[in-house]
């Protein structure tokens, strides 16, 4: 039986990412999931699809935000090589505050100054405001627009990619648990688990993501809104068929569990504050999901040489962000023209090794 050149294990968003671009770049790939080709066992299943370089400049190390430009590059192109379409808007984002909170937008503009020189940051008052997003109402006098920023229906994507590996004839093995000493046979085998790798990665660490899904056909909203508070960041993304994602961007816990009382109102409540035509929209979900990450939140990979194993881990929650340029130096080296320790765009990407070697 002749091996594939990869198979990734972890069929989530960045592997399943990996399997379907592997195949478009000519190498023979497989893929296994302990879950079903929908993803509901990923981190992207409980999130938004934002992909805001800007908006995550303040938090996030340079590096990461430069990936994160990169990614915007690539989102389309993706996109247009799917089989059905996706939704995705590239609209930007709109910080919005109230007047008790006013601090925090000026310590937002200073810092977002002071790190990111490429950010286009723009003050809005409340006449420009009222044009670009009719559903606030006159509720705010000002905002900060950051342009160009875009978002991708999470799970829309997430079936679409399925799609692809399926017309691509790539062997998707859902529903397969893999444990860590029996990996299949191929010429590389990726691993892409997230949280479920952290027998063999004891670094990683969970950080929880709470989202609502509404249904509010009322509310036309254009643009993802991110309310900037000292303690609680809500946004709200808009979906297509009055759809909409509201969540927290993150919360140090590796809890698994329902999203509690205090935590539903929090994060309502907040929303309904931005916006308060929410009070009549329908809740249709609630949903929690721990993504991995690192002590520098920073992804890396990690590649065993002795096994052919190369691990990549801890997009933080920056999946969306990240995943494309991810993706892309992962098919450099997997298709051997990267060395793990010399070679790479992205410095973040070699810091974790195990010798360099070119993968094939």
């Amino acid at each position: 039986m002749t091996w594939p050149d990869i198979a990734v294990v972890g069929g989530g968003l960045l592997g399943r990412c990996l399997a379907w671009r592997a195949s478009r770049a000519g190498l023979t790939a497989a893929l296994y999931d302990a879950a079903s080709s929908l993803g509901e066992g990923s981190a992207a299943w409980a999130a938004a699809g934002m992909i805001t370089p800007a908006a995550e400049a303040v938090d996030a190390d340079a590096e990461i935000v430069a990936m994160g430009r990169h990614s915007l590059t690539l989102w389309p192109q993706w996109l247009d090589q799917l089989p059905h379409p996706v939704f995705y808007r590239d609209t930007g984002t709109l910080l919005l505050w109230h007047r008790e909170d006013a601090g925090e937008a000026r310590r937002f503009k200073k810092m977002l100054t002071e790190r990111d020189a490429q950010a286009q940051l723009v003050h809005v008052d409340a006449a420009r405001l009222d044009e670009l997003e009719p559903a606030l109402g006159a509720r705010f006098s000002q905002a900060l627009h950051l342009p160009g920023e875009a978002q991708v229906d999470n799970r829309a994507l997430l079936e679409a990619v399925a799609v692809a590996l399926e017309e691509a004839n790539v062997p998707c093995h859902w529903q397969t648990f893999i444990p860590d000493d029996a990996l299949p046979d191929a010429g590389v085998v990726v691993d892409c688990r997230g949280m479920g790798a952290c027998r063999d990665w004891p670094q990683l660490r969970g950080v929880r993501g709470e989202i609502a899904r509404l249904d509010a056909p009322e509310i036309d909203l254009r643009h993802m809104l991110r309310l900037l508070h000292p303690r609680y960041s809500v946004y709200v993304v808009p979906r297509a068929e009055g759809k909409l994602v509201v969540g927290a961007t993150s919360i140090e816990s590796d809890d698994r569990s329902a999203v509690s009382v205090r935590g539903a109102l929090e994060l309502l409540s907040s929303a309904f504050s931005m916006l308060p035509a929410l009070a009549e929209a329908r809740i249709l979900e609630f949903a929690t999901q721990v993504r991995p990450a690192l002590p520098d939140n920073q992804p890396a990979f990690q590649y065993d040489r002795e096994r052919r194993l190369l691990r990549i881990n801890g997009l933080y929650r920056h999946g969306f962000l990240l995943t494309p340029t991810v993706v892309e130096e992962a098919l450099a080296v997997l298709s051997g023209h990267g060395e793990m320790e010399s070679t790479g765009r992205w410095s973040c990407l070699r810091r974790v090794h195990s010798g360099s070697r070119n993968l094939r």
